[in-house]
């Protein structure tokens, strides 16, 4: 049956369902992962290394076909929540939503798995969609058009970091319930304002759950200036790019680097932090707007029981 979420400014009616944030350590939340939802996770019978049968939760994954207007633009294997969001934030990424653009509508059939996001402009993107990129991330995905494009003109404001927000934001990101911890073999991207996270998204690809971030920027107008962008993820020009073009100063997160992804992050003023475990972090780009307001051996070393392993040991 289809869905009609109209204007997507209307956070009454795009954000319907939310999960909202009730537990201890993620009451900071605007939205919350949702590691119970039945959608996401099946369970599935195997044989462990003794041979003994065990029983996991695995992640689901699912398609879903994304138009602008009349064009089919993409099918993305998503896990299937918030597909509204990730329409919106994906198009807006690949610069087919423009920022003065005005979206009449946004329905989403879930019999069929499409997401339509309708705009008043008349819109058309058969050169762009000739051009194709595949993407870094563990589950493959695909940009459309020069990846650069537009990227030329992005100066990001100049926004101190001081080192505590990092390490509450790893702390309390860390200790959230989420889909990671439950059955793994997913990607989280946070939305964070100084040491608050605010919106978590997980996706079987880290480009999904940074376009569903965007998405939700999108909808609820949301400014970017003031904000920090942690992802479990690498930080790979796809997402170094994608953070920029949403106007985050600041991009974080427990894995590494690629050169081409410090590159780009250097040239367009972008903070970018990365292999953030316990007291340890590294900073490749913007190093001069740090405040390091909190000394590292304050800090405590991660506990086991708080790192990103699935709880089943298959991440």
């Amino acid at each position: 049956m289809a869905k009609s979420y109209g204007d997507a400014s209307s956070s009454s009616r795009l954000g319907k369902g939310l999960q909202l944030s009730t537990e201890l350590d993620v009451t900071d939340y605007i939205i919350a992962p949702d590691p119970g939802a039945p959608r996401l996770t099946r369970a599935v019978e195997g044989v462990d290394q003794n041979g003994e049968v065990s029983r996991i939760s695995v992640v689901e994954e699912r398609p879903l076909t994304i138009y602008l207007n009349a064009q089919e633009i993409v099918t993305a294997m998503t896990i299937g929540d918030y597909p509204e969001y990730l329409a919106l934030g994906f198009l807006r990424n690949q610069g087919m939503l423009l920022s003065d653009d005005k979206i009449t509508r946004v329905d989403y059939d879930d019999d069929l798995e499409t997401v339509v996001v309708r705009t008043a402009r008349e819109t058309s993107y058969e050169d762009k969609l000739k051009k194709k990129t595949r993407t870094s991330g563990c589950a493959v995905g695909t940009v459309f058009g020069d990846m650069m494009e537009g990227l030329e003109d992005v100066r990001l404001p100049r926004v101190t970091v001081r080192t505590s927000w990092l390490y509450d934001l790893a702390s309390k990101i860390n200790r959230t319930p989420s889909l990671y911890l439950e059955a793994g073999a997913i990607h989280g991207t946070i939305l964070c304002r100084e040491n608050r996270p605010l919106v978590y998204m997980e996706d079987v690809g880290r480009h999904n759950a940074v376009d569903k971030i965007a998405g939700w920027m999108l909808s609820e107008r949301e400014a970017p200036e003031d904000k920090i962008l942690y992802t479990t993820g690498r930080l790979t020009s796809e997402m170094v790019i994608k953070t920029a073009m949403m106007g985050i100063p600041v991009l974080a997160s427990r894995s590494g680097f690629t050169a081409w992804g410090v590159e780009i992050a250097r040239e367009v003023g972008l903070t970018l932090i990365g292999r953030m475990r316990g007291q340890r972090f590294v900073c490749l780009a913007g190093e001069d707007r740090l405040v390091r307001d909190a000394d590292p051996a304050s800090v405590s070393v991660e506990d086991k029981k708080h790192r990103r392993k699935s709880a089943s040991g298959n991440a």
